[in-house]
C-alpha cells in the first residue's frame, strides 16, 4: 500500500484515477479547489477510511508526506482555462513547482499530466514524442498550451538538477462518464446538445480530426506510467484511431436517437487541424494499448449524461 496524492482528484480524469487507486488498496489524498472539479464525482468515496479530501489550491504550497504524486490540477477545456488565463498559467507553473518541491522533499515519484496541446497545431502527423510542436505563444490557448510546456520543462529540470523521480504523460482527448455538462469539449458538447434536442455546433466544415480515448483506458495508462521503472517519458497516452469532428457529430446523433440538426460555426483561433497520437512508445515501454472503441465508450458516456440531465 502506498500513500498517493492526486491533485485535481475531484475532476473528470482525477476522480476515476482516485477510484482505481483505492481499488488497488492504496491510501489516496485528493487535493482539490473545485474550480472545475465537482464534489459529486467523489461524494461516494468520502466515507472510505483510505480516502482523504483536502480543499486546497496547488498555487499555494502545502506540506504532506506521500509516496507518489499525480499532478492533474488544471482546467483542461478552453471554456474553463480561458475564463481566467493568468490563473491557468499560475496553476501550471506555480502549482507544478509546489508539487515538485513536495516530491523533492519527501522523495516521492511525481507524474505530470501534460497534454497533446504541447504539439499545438501540428505539422507532423501522427504526433510522436520527439516532435517539439507548433504553438502560438501569444494566442488565446497559450495560457494552457505554453503553461503545460513549461510544466514539462520544470519536471525535467528538477529531474536533472535534483534527481526527482518524474513521469510525464501527454494526454490526448479523453471522454467518458463524469465529464462536466458545461465542459466545452467536443464530446460533451455534442452529447448534451443531442440529448437536449439542440442544434449540434460543428466548427468549420468539421474535417478537422481528433482521436478519442475512453476514461478507463486513460487511467490504466497513467497508472502503468507511474509504475514503470527507469522511464520518465514524455509518453503519448491516447487512442490512435482518428475521426473527423463531423463523423463524431453524426455518430452522436445516431446513438442518441436525436432529431438535432448539425450546424456550422467559424473555427476558433489556433484550433488544430489534425490530432492523433503515435503510441508506439507507450505500447513498447508500458505494454499499454486502448481497449475501448468509440461506440462502446460513447454508449457509456451518453447513458451517464442522460441520467444526469434527467436529474437536473
Amino acid at each position: 500500500m502506498k500513500r498517493i496524492l492526486v491533485t485535481g482528484g475531484g475532476g473528470f480524469i482525477g476522480s476515476h484515477l482516485v477510484e482505481a487507486l483505492l481499488a488497488r488498496g492504496h491510501e489516496v489524498l485528493c487535493l482539490e479547489n473545485f474550480f472545475t472539479g465537482n464534489k459529486a464525482n467523489i461524494a461516494h468515496l468520502l466515507g472510505q477510511p483510505r480516502f482523504e479530501l483536502i480543499r486546497h489550491d496547488v498555487v499555494e504550497p502545502i506540506l504532506l508526506e506521500v509516496d507518489q504524486v499525480y499532478n492533474l490540477a488544471c482546467p483542461a477545456s478552453p471554456v474553463h482555462y480561458q475564463y481566467n488565463p493568468v490563473k491557468t498559467v499560475k496553476t501550471n507553473v506555480l502549482g507544478t513547482l509546489n508539487m515538485l518541491g513536495l516530491a523533492k522533499r519527501v522523495k516521492a515519484r511525481i507524474l505530470q499530466a501534460s497534454t497533446s496541446e504541447v504539439y499545438g497545431d501540428p505539422q507532423v502527423h501522427p504526433q510522436t514524442e520527439d516532435y517539439w510542436g507548433h504553438v502560438n505563444p501569444i494566442g488565446l490557448r497559450s495560457c494552457y498550451d505554453e503553461g503545460k510546456r513549461l510544466a514539462e520543462t520544470l519536471m525535467f529540470d528538477y529531474h536533472r538538477s535534483n534527481g526527482v523521480d518524474i513521469r510525464v504523460a501527454r494526454i490526448f482527448n479523453t471522454y467518458g462518464p463524469r465529464m462536466a455538462v458545461n465542459d466545452g469539449r467536443v464530446v460533451s458538447n455534442f452529447v448534451v446538445q443531442a440529448l437536449l434536442g439542440q442544434p449540434i455546433t460543428v466548427y468549420g466544415q468539421g474535417q478537422q480530426t481528433r482521436s478519442f480515448c475512453y476514461i478507463s483506458d486513460m487511467v490504466a495508462g497513467l497508472m502503468a506510467l507511474m509504475e514503470a521503472e527507469g522511464f520518465t517519458g514524455p509518453v503519448n497516452l491516447g487512442n490512435p484511431h482518428e475521426f473527423t469532428i463531423l463523423e463524431l457529430a453524426q455518430k452522436v446523433v445516431e446513438m442518441t436517437g436525436s432529431k438535432s440538426a448539425i450546424i456550422h460555426a467559424p473555427l476558433p483561433p489556433d484550433d488544430p487541424v489534425q490530432r492523433r497520437p503515435d503510441i508506439s512508445l507507450a505500447t513498447t515501454r508500458l505494454s499499454w494499448y486502448p481497449r475501448v472503441d468509440l461506440a462502446q465508450g460513447l454508449a457509456q458516456t451518453i447513458a451517464d449524461f442522460r441520467q444526469r440531465l434527467a436529474q437536473d
